[in-house]
């Protein structure tokens, strides 16, 4: 009865929270823009991408392009707590998608939402029932402690199944790189996950930066974008920098800012942004579009406390939409970059020397897109 209730509350445009394996989730018809408006108001974050919950693969590909690795994702772990990243077919709201147009997918292992969705016939939201900022949900009482009276009022309909275990969230894979990549690790811990790469000279080093600047350069239309760069004297993290202004269009001659502490390159490109090599852009919403800002080029080397990167370099002001920020020996200064998690993109750079000319490249990357 409650099941049917909530979707005529879907039906209707209206916000329902429901259960899952994990805390409470808020379900709006992701096919109904109006929903999708509505829901977002309640989020009140519009920077953080929302996923959708189908009922099985076969609804997935309605809205989403699988490649083999999200098909063995599927296969192995859904349902289950892990939303797995693909390219939008572009037939829902675009608000749902990321700045990349890919789109999350989960398909919930707990039975609600799942007759829900079988019910309901099309995907819903598949997003924590907490506001931005506020803890997630457990219970309704949680809901209510941490949830203002005009934020409650959006929703319909609260399909309560008691206090549920408080487990981590979804783990979130991102399938569209050449290796998956964790964006968020949940209960479910993918070990065997690899984001290693080797290269075999500086101008690899160089073009797998321009590749990796190139899939996350979207991002900087709404936030600045951190590259922690880590790894020994010597080891290739300035040519690493090299390759991301190659892909930003960046003429002039990139080099160590160690004596300087930081250099700054700005960047307006659109048509013509350079691909590797300085090749033409690819084509794509990437090289159609128009990317500005500047790359800031920063070296903790010589900084005798990492507070220096605030107080010297001033790194807070350099936190902009468009601007880049690409810090070596980034170790150094670990504690200081985890306070900006939540609020911008991090890609964590790990380049080891193997022997004179190869190099293994490591990276780890965080999004306040599902923070």
């Amino acid at each position: 009865m409650q099941i049917t209730k909530a979707c005529a509350s879907l039906s209707r445009g209206e916000l329902v929270i429901y259960p899952t394996e994990t805390c409470y989730g808020i379900a709006a018809d992701a096919t109904n823009p109006s929903a999708v408006s509505r829901l977002l108001k309640y989020k009140g974050d519009r920077h953080r991408q929302v996923a959708i919950a189908v009922s099985d693969r076969f609804m997935a590909q309605k809205y989403v392009s699988l490649n083999e690795m999200a098909s063995n994702l599927y296969q192995e772990f859904l349902p289950g707590p892990i939303t797995v990243i693909s390219n939008s077919l572009h037939k829902l709201d675009p608000r749902l998608e990321s700045s990349t147009g890919t789109l999350g997918v989960r398909i919930p292992a707990y039975p609600i939402p799942l007759l829900l969705i079988k019910e309901f016939g099309r995907p819903i939201t598949a997003t924590s029932a907490n506001t931005s900022g506020k803890k997630e949900p457990y219970s309704k009482d949680d809901w209510e402690k941490y949830t203002t009276p005009d934020k409650q009022k959006l929703v319909s309909l609260f399909l309560d199944a008691g206090k549920l275990a408080d487990r981590p969230t979804s783990t979130v894979v991102d399938t569209t790189l050449n290796d998956p990549a964790i964006l968020r690790q949940g209960e479910l811990i993918l070990p065997t996950l690899s984001h290693n790469f080797t290269t075999t000279s500086p101008a690899t080093t160089q073009n797998f930066a321009t590749e990796l600047t190139h899939k996350y350069l979207p991002l900087t239309r709404r936030f600045p974008l951190i590259l922690a760069l880590q790894g020994e004297l010597g080891v290739g993290k300035t040519q690493f920098v090299k390759g991301v202004a190659t892909e930003l269009g960046i003429t002039l001659n990139i080099s160590s800012p160690t004596y300087t502490l930081m250099r700054e390159y700005p960047y307006p490109a659109g048509p013509g942004l350079a691909g590797p090599n300085n090749l033409p852009a690819r084509p794509g919403p990437i090289g159609q579009s128009k990317y500005s800002g500047i790359l800031y080029h920063l070296d903790t080397w010589r900084l005798s406390d990492p507070k220096e990167l605030e107080s010297t370099l001033h790194l807070k002001s350099l936190l902009k939409s468009g601007n880049i920020v690409a810090i070596e020996w980034a170790g150094k200064a670990a504690e200081l970059l985890k306070a900006y998690e939540k609020d911008v993109p991090i890609l964590v750079i790990n380049i080891k020397e193997i022997n004179v000319n190869t190099r293994q490249i490591t990276y780890a990357f965080s999004t306040p897109e599902w923070s």
